[in-house]
């Protein structure tokens, strides 16, 4: 399974949710940067990314898009694969 970065906050529902979600996918470890904690990582997160919200998720080298954008991933049969998940059907 691919590493699982995701830039975050102490007090964001959609960074609980997300996590939620890769969890229930078997994601067992995820490297959070806490963007609240380390401002200067909110820089590096914007530089990265072009977004100023949380949370923003790579999964691999590939860059996700925030909670939304994995949701969006996962109805669409796409997070399986990206996580390297072999389809049940």
């Amino acid at each position: 399974m691919p590493n699982v970065l995701m830039y975050s906050t102490g007090v964001c529902p959609y960074c609980v949710r997300a996590e939620q979600l890769l969890q229930r996918k078997g994601v067992t470890n995820i490297e959070k940067i806490r963007v609240d904690l380390e401002p200067e990582k909110r820089d590096e997160m914007i530089s990265r990314t072009g977004r100023r919200t949380v949370p923003q998720i790579f999964i691999g080298e590939t860059y996700v898009g925030g909670c939304d954008d994995l949701y969006a991933m996962d109805k669409d049969g796409k997070l399986d694969s990206l996580l390297g998940i072999a389809n049940k059907a």
